[in-house]
């Protein structure tokens, strides 16, 4: 897991100007998630858009931006967050996939530093806030859920 994680912050730190020339006012997730792709899909072997396996009694078609099995019943969820990040709660849709995964125990989420308005001043700044809001849910087995690890990027 960690040797993954590795490579996607190397590759994220030296993408810098790719990203910042996509992530800008307006633009689709997709055009970023185009970026990461470079990575996780061509030189990592990650999966893209691949349907997980339903959870018993519960009826979703949980569809991550990228997968990587680990093993049998083992794996990765990547997902390439940009203007709903924390505005429309995906960050935590995204830990909700991963804990009804059966396939899944380890969450990759990719997000913006900061999402800036038309004029260019920053409008939010997702990546602490989802830092802080995934990191929730680990520490006290109260609160745990069934995701082994997650390891949030900021772009």
């Amino acid at each position: 897991m960690d040797p993954l994680a590795s490579d996607l912050r190397t590759y994220l730190e030296t993408s810098v100007e790719d990203i910042a020339a996509a992530h800008v006012y307006g633009a689709k997730s997709a055009a970023i998630q185009s970026l990461v792709a470079m990575l996780l899909r061509t030189r990592l072997g990650f999966g893209e858009e691949i349907v997980l396996t339903p959870q018993d009694g519960l009826v979703t078609r949980a569809r991550p931006d990228f997968f990587y099995p680990l093993a049998t019943g083992r794996g990765v969820i990547a997902e390439v967050e940009r203007g709903g990040t924390v505005t429309n709660n995906h960050d935590l849709k995204d830990v909700w996939k991963t804990h009804v995964a059966p396939d899944a125990q380890h969450l990759f989420l990719i997000v913006p530093q900061a999402n800036t308005r038309a004029d260019g001043t920053v409008r939010e700044r997702p990546f602490v806030r989802v830092a802080h809001r995934v990191g929730a849910f680990f520490g006290e087995a109260r609160r745990e859920i069934d995701v082994t690890s997650a390891h949030v990027f900021g772009y």
